[in-house]
């Protein structure tokens, strides 16, 4: 019984860990993105639809790769629905990369407002503690509030609207990367009791002696 209870929990440890790999690589994603805006502020239109392009298609590939492979239960739906949606947008943006500043703008707006929701949605669905599950809102928030200021304004200005991109960029970025790496003690520790409930428990003296 030991062994296939030691074997579940190997299991689950390998699941989870994977959980966080996604979450990490997704957040690294997202610092690379912002980086790359901000030490290139002369970036061509083009440039900018391609790189949006390319970091919402991977982004959308490794959390959908993740949901599919992993057999963890908990997480996978928001998983799922937010690696289909940056694949959705990435194969949009390939497909018009012809669009003008106004329409990546707006591609854009959509994506941040959409991909807030299901970041807060992924704030309760996902094991966190409530320091992680409050920063994984914070950041859904942030994001709809991002893509609400472009609807809002999208005249005020090319390195304004690049400053707000790459802001948004990094606030998710490193905000994932936090509750990847500080979620690692919280998902040893579920694990670690799943087991110890899981063990079958010794029989009392009492009922020892009664048979």
């Amino acid at each position: 019984m030991d062994s296939i209870i030691e074997q579940a929990g190997k299991m689950a440890k390998s699941d989870l860990k994977q959980l966080r790999w996604a979450l990490g690589i997704s957040g690294a994603l997202s610092i690379v993105f912002g980086v790359v805006i901000l030490i290139w502020p002369g970036i061509s239109l083009y440039a900018m639809v391609i790189l949006f392009g390319a970091f919402s298609l991977a982004n959308g590939i490794v959390n959908l790769a993740t949901a599919i492979s992993g057999r963890i239960k908990q997480g996978r739906g928001w998983l799922a629905v937010a690696g289909l949606l940056g694949i959705a947008v990435g194969v949009v943006v390939f497909l018009w990369t012809g669009m003008s500043a106004l329409a990546l703008l707006y591609v854009i707006g959509v994506y941040a407002v959409l991909l807030g929701l299901i970041t807060i949605a992924g704030a309760f669905s996902l094991p966190f503690e409530v320091g992680d599950r409050a920063l994984f809102v914070l950041t859904g928030l942030v994001s709809i509030l991002f893509g609400i200021v472009m609807f809002a304004k999208p005249g005020d200005g090319a390195l304004v609207l690049l400053a707000l991109i790459a802001a948004f960029a990094l606030v998710t970025g490193v905000s994932e990367l936090v509750v990847a790496i500080g979620g690692k003690r919280l998902l040893e520790r579920d694990i670690k009791r799943t087991l110890e409930q899981a063990r079958p428990k010794p029989r009392s003296a009492s009922a020892s002696s009664a048979t």
